[in-house]
Formats: C-alpha cells, structure tokens, sequence
C-alpha cells in the first residue's frame, strides 16, 4: 500500500535513487560490470555478481517500481514472459492448479495451456466477470488465479473487485497482468492483489528500444521470485536497466496523453462507416464500461476494431502512413497489427474464432501524435479501400 504524500509523477522521478549522488551525477549512472567487490555474502542471493539481480542500475529500478506501484519490493526480468513464467514457476509445483482469464496474451495462454501441464501444473481458464464459473472449477489443489487488467487484444475488463474478493476468501495468491494500464491508470495492489506484472517494453518504458518485465508486490511473494529468477538467469542487462530507468520518468505524461488520444481515436473510428466494431472500454458501448469507468484513471492507448469488410483488414495496415505496422505497444509512435498474424499466431484459427480474435482484427496502440493527425490517418485509409 502507498504511504508516502507524492503523486505518481513525482515518484517517477524521485523515488528509489541513490541517496547521495554519484560523483554529482543527476542521472544515475550505467553500471557495465558484471561483478562487484565485496565482502563475503550471507547467502548466493547477495552474492554481488550481475546475474543476480543486484547491481546498483537493478537495484534503484526494483526501489522505485515498488514506490510507484504501492508495493513492498520488486524485481526486473529480461522479459514480460520471463517476469510472467518466473512468477509462476516460483510459486507453483508440480500437482498445483491455477485458475486464469479465458482470453490472455497469446505466449501466457500457450505457456499455461502448453508448458505448464508438461511440469504437472494444470489449469482452467474461466471468463473473467463470471466469477460463479470460478467457483465451479475451483479445485483442492488451487494455489493461483490469474488476470489481465485489459485482455489483449479485445480489451475485456475482468470483475476485478470480486476476483480480488475471490481470491482472499479462499487464501489464493492473486496475480495480474497491469501492462496495459499501467500504475498510473490503475493500481492493483492498493486494490488488493498480491502481485503485479509488467511486461515494462510497454508503457513503463515507452520508447520500443528495450524488451524488459517486472514483477512488484509483497516481499514475502517478490523474494521466493526472484531466487528462482537467479537460478533461470532471466537478468535484464545493465544497459536496458538504464534505458527503463530513464523510460519510466515520463510514464504519466506519456500515458495521460494515450488515454486522451485513445479515446478520441475510439470515437472516431465507432462512428465510422467501414467499421463494424470498437473495442475500448472508454466507449459507452463497451461491456464493462461502467467497471472501467469505476476503476481506472483512464483506459490506455489501445483499442481493437473489426472492419465491415474483413477481408480488408490486411490492406489497411499498408494504407496508413503514421501509424506503423508492427506487434507491440506502449511506445511514442502509434503501431497497428492484425493480432491472428502476431500475439496469437501460435493459436489455431478455431481456438483464436472462440476467443472472438478473427482474421480481420485490427489492434491500434497510440503513440503521442496528435489525435487528429492519426484520425486523418485513418480517415485517408479507411476511404481506399
């Protein structure tokens, strides 16, 4: 839980830096070495070697996402996925269950539904705002649930008050997936999660140049995590500690602006003749639009829309001329991309057709061009085809 008196952006800046300053440096500076000299450790943890996760560009990183997020400590992986499967690794064994949202990022849903089972770990995936069908596939060997703040790539929001309500009731740890909200559209772990992902190449970094993860929350969770994230070796690299580190000082005016132009673009593209559907829970027309509305301080830079003609969807992307044809989000340039031909691809087309992802869906992340430069983007595009 929060207890320090700063605003989220003020603790972007200042929270987690060294307390005196290295040689006057403002900027904290880029540690290149691998190992550091000290004295004997008190145990392989704080043995003082970059593998570990302990050089001083790691360190300030897990001080201030802990302080931005409201949790007791963190830790920085060398991926979204290496944060995601660590986490769950550490706190699952074998003849363990989990329960998890039915529509997840397309590498989580394949590591629980693919890798998982092959270590004896099983799992149910359940709709995220009909927590009575959790009940019903609740099992004795249950450790875990699962969710994302915003489904990738529809957007769902899941009943989020009741899986957190869930969750206690039954002494289950609770873990999300906060990447496209971010900390500052909503805070889990005031809210009662255990746990918090990230993969921070999104908004936490917000400039596409690192691939990097996170996990953030109890210490008594973070700390079992990252000892077996020393034993993966899933390091993130000194270097993409820095990039973050300087990434995550503009987070909330980066992500003020994506909520804005997030929603300016939804509208547009809504009250458009050649699309047939809008996914973004800022729109009256979203299902859990009044739950997004309830929780979160605005919601994000990313949207999914099908056209009218579906058969279409491939030559939009080719069509625009700011919005670049790329997988990702949560970068300064808007991307587009057809989630059947990136996030989902390792799914079968029938598996993709129940979770409502078809060919001719298109995913949209702003960037922080002006929102009537990238409607008249779409605009243009939209009219040739």
């Amino acid at each position: 839980m929060k207890t320090d008196p700063h605003q989220i952006q003020t603790d972007l800046i200042h929270a987690g830096e060294v307390e005196e300053r290295i040689e006057g440096a403002v900027v904290l500076p880029l540690f290149q070495s691998a190992t550091y000299a000290s004295d004997e450790a008190s145990s392989y943890d704080e043995i003082r070697y970059l593998r570990l996760n302990n050089s001083p560009n790691h360190r300030v990183l897990h001080r201030k996402l802990a302080a931005v997020a409201g949790g007791e400590d963190a830790v920085v992986t060398a991926s979204g996925m290496a944060a995601i499967s660590t986490a769950l690794l550490a706190l699952l064994k074998s003849g363990d269950h989990l329960l998890a949202q039915d529509c997840l990022y397309g590498g989580t849903h394949t590591f629980l539904t693919e890798q998982a089972p092959d270590l004896g770990i099983t799992c149910d995936l359940v709709p995220g705002d009909d927590i009575a069908s959790w009940e019903q596939a609740l099992r004795p060997t249950t450790r875990l649930v699962y969710v994302e703040t915003m489904s990738n790539p529809l957007l769902g929001v899941p009943d989020l008050e009741a899986v957190v309500r869930f969750a206690r009731e039954r002494q289950l740890i609770s873990i999300i997936d906060n990447t496209f909200a971010s900390p500052v559209n909503y805070r889990p772990l005031e809210h009662g999660f255990d746990l918090e992902v990230h993969s921070a190449t999104k908004y936490l970094n917000g400039h596409s140049d690192i691939v990097a993860g996170c996990v953030i929350g109890q210490r008594e969770l973070i700390r079992p995590i990252a000892r077996q994230l020393n034993y993966l070796g899933g390091t993130l690299d000194p270097h993409a500690c820095f990039l973050l580190h300087r990434g995550m000082k503009t987070l909330a005016l980066r992500v003020r602006e994506q909520n804005a132009t997030g929603q300016r673009l939804a509208e547009f593209l809504e009250a458009h003749p050649a699309v047939d559907r809008v996914d973004y829970p800022g729109l009256p027309s979203h299902p859990q639009h009044d739950l997004a509305e309830r929780l979160f301080a605005g919601c994000g830079g990313v949207l999914s829309f099908d056209l009218v003609a579906p058969e279409a969807a491939p030559g939009l992307l080719g069509r625009l001329s700011l919005a670049v044809s790329a997988p990702s989000l949560g970068g300064v340039e808007t991307l587009v991309t057809r989630p059947a031909a990136t996030s989902h691809a390792g799914l079968e087309p029938e598996e993709r057709g129940r979770m409502g992802i078809g060919d001719g869906l298109i995913r949209v992340a702003v960037g922080i061009e002006a929102a009537e430069d990238l409607c008249a983007d779409f605009e243009g595009a939209l009219q040739s085809l």
